[in-house]
């Protein structure tokens, strides 16, 4: 073999592993807004099929935590709410629950640094209160557009909706934001959700709701591509994150945990297949 052929294929084989190695960013443990640390399971360095993925934004104009996010992409943010506790104990059911090869530890996703694809699902917490940039509407379109999955979860009332509402208008222009019908599939993937409730966060349990009369009620809305599949799962006046939080929690009532786990497996088999 010519020399200068086995040093270009050399080359070429060091940046492609350079390139591997490049998109594979390192789990990371974040501080979070209610727990500053958080012991790491036996297992977290196992990769997996599957990954619970968060999404990072920066804070928006209802941001209950002003003054504590500034650097929103380090932690301490409002995005981190529930975290990490909410996604290691639902993972925990997704791997009990379903033959899905899931990892034991979530993975943080900020849409500025490019590497949503590698993750099938996205989840946010507190969307009405973020403060997501046209840019990253931007991306979390093309990602939505390409087959990814993302689950908007944790905002009550017109005021939050407003906030979410305006920035999902402007990242899908000409995709309503529309409630998801009883018999879509996505209720019936694994489990058969006809009975869906409202799901109170565990500080809001004595009313059942958060806020004003406008925060009560359940809402399970969706975007839809143009071939009918669910892009963007909404959870409207429900806080699913922290009933996965305290699943584990004997004060916090069973009833509105299995709920939100079986519609959260409802969610992920369904990204996984749709």
């Amino acid at each position: 073999m010519d020399i200068r052929k086995a040093c270009r294929r050399a080359a070429c084989g060091l940046l492609c592993l350079s390139a591997i190695y490049a998109f594979q960013r390192p789990f990371r443990q974040f501080h979070g807004v209610e727990y500053y640390s958080f012991e790491l399971t036996p297992d977290w360095r196992d990769t997996a099929e599957f990954a619970f993925a968060r999404l990072m934004f920066p804070p928006g104009p209802l941001n209950g935590y002003r003054g504590r996010d500034a650097e929103w992409h380090e932690g301490i943010s409002l995005w981190t709410q529930d975290y990490p506790r909410a996604d290691r104990h639902f993972s925990q059911a997704v791997r009990r629950l379903t033959r899905l090869h899931t990892r034991s530890v979530e993975q943080p996703v900020n849409l500025d640094e490019g590497d949503a694809y590698d993750w099938p699902w996205l989840y946010a917490v507190q969307v009405g209160e973020w403060g997501l940039t046209d840019s990253q509407g931007k991306l979390l379109r093309e990602y939505c557009l390409r087959g990814g999955f993302f689950m908007a979860d944790d905002f009550h009332g017109q005021e939050e909706w407003y906030e979410f509402e305006s920035r999902m208008k402007k990242a899908f222009p000409e995709y309503p934001i529309r409630d998801i019908e009883d018999s879509d599939a996505i209720f019936h993937t694994v489990y058969d959700l006809n009975d869906r409730y409202q799901i109170p966060g565990q500080a809001h349990l004595y009313n059942g709701y958060k806020g004003g009369a406008d925060g009560r009620g359940a809402h399970w809305r969706g975007i839809f591509d143009a071939q009918g599949r669910v892009m963007v799962a909404i959870s409207y006046n429900s806080d699913i994150g922290d009933a996965w939080e305290y699943a584990d929690d004997p004060r916090y009532p069973a009833k509105f945990a299995d709920l939100a786990i079986r519609l959260g497996v409802n969610y992920i088999i369904y990204s996984m297949t749709h």
